[in-house]
């Protein structure tokens, strides 16, 4: 079980504690000194993620105001069109 998990973490379960402290350190000192709080960087991500999505399913919006806007004429065109087919046969 100890091997996989060695294998797994990349070390050591106590030698890959003491680097990921020794890390989040220097990584807290930096931001800190970047004058970034982990409210900051949250809420960065959050917008990001909502302008992406925006990005992405904004224009499917737009496009289904578009289809549905079209369908409202053309559905009805079809149907008439298809009744008046069958009338003439």
């Amino acid at each position: 079980m100890n091997g996989r998990m060695s294998d797994f973490l990349g070390g050591s379960p106590l030698g890959v504690l003491v680097r990921l402290v020794v890390i989040s350190l220097i990584v807290g000192f930096v931001l800190s000194w970047l004058g970034w709080s982990p409210r900051e960087i949250l809420f960065w991500l959050e917008d990001s993620v909502r302008n992406i999505w925006w990005t992405l399913f904004g224009s499917f919006d737009r496009a289904m105001d578009y289809f549905l806007l079209g369908a409202a004429i053309v559905f009805p065109l079809f149907i008439i069109s298809r009744l008046l087919k069958l009338g003439r046969r």
